[in-house]
């Protein structure tokens, strides 16, 4: 296991720290909230160091490959579910639940995608494309934003929520280019 696969480890394991600082989270227990961020944050930076690690140092695995979006997805939808559904977290520390249904069912639908063109073609190479890769920043930021107590912090996962059916409609054109035999690069 390289150095790029333990640091994305190293972010799975921070999910369930992230998710109890939140559960446990009261208003007279503030600094719970600003615990969850400090965790998000790492987890946010962190994947933008293993993924430098992996391509400036070759680190690149099987293993890397597939726990690498695992990471990201378990830390999103973890922290937009949470965000969107916690009864104790207050108004300004809300997601919309449109907002959460939005982003887990582009990831819901990219997985099963990613499946079915395994299963059809025997083979599959995942490779985010520059909108997948902007919209999962942008996800990033509203939820530190949402955390933060950010007043405009609304309007950033309104964005994040755009932009994810934007890479989710890049995804889906591509899915299907690759089941025709024409696939290229990923849709930007």
């Amino acid at each position: 296991m390289n150095v790029a696969t333990r640091i994305t480890v190293f972010r799975i394991i921070l999910v369930p720290l992230f998710i109890a600082c939140l559960l446990y989270y009261r208003p007279e227990r503030d600094g719970l909230r600003f615990a969850a961020l400090a965790i998000f944050l790492v987890g946010a930076v962190s994947d933008a160091v293993d993924g430098f690690i992996a391509r400036t140092q070759h680190q690149h695995s099987r293993l890397g490959i597939v726990l690498d979006p695992l990471a990201d997805k378990l830390m999103l939808m973890t922290a937009f579910v949470a965000l969107s559904t916690l009864e104790q977290l207050p108004p300004s520390l809300k997601i919309a639940p449109w907002i959460t249904l939005t982003v887990i069912s582009r990831d819901v639908l990219i997985i099963l995608g990613s499946v079915l063109i395994y299963y059809l073609t025997g083979s599959l190479e995942i490779r985010p494309s520059a909108l997948g890769k902007v919209t999962t920043a942008l996800q990033m930021a509203a939820v530190l934003m949402v955390l933060l107590g950010w007043p405009g912090a609304g309007w950033w996962a309104v964005a994040a929520a755009i932009l994810t059916v934007l890479s989710g409609i890049g995804y889906l054109r591509y899915g299907t280019r690759l089941l025709n035999g024409s696939a290229g690069e990923p849709a930007s």
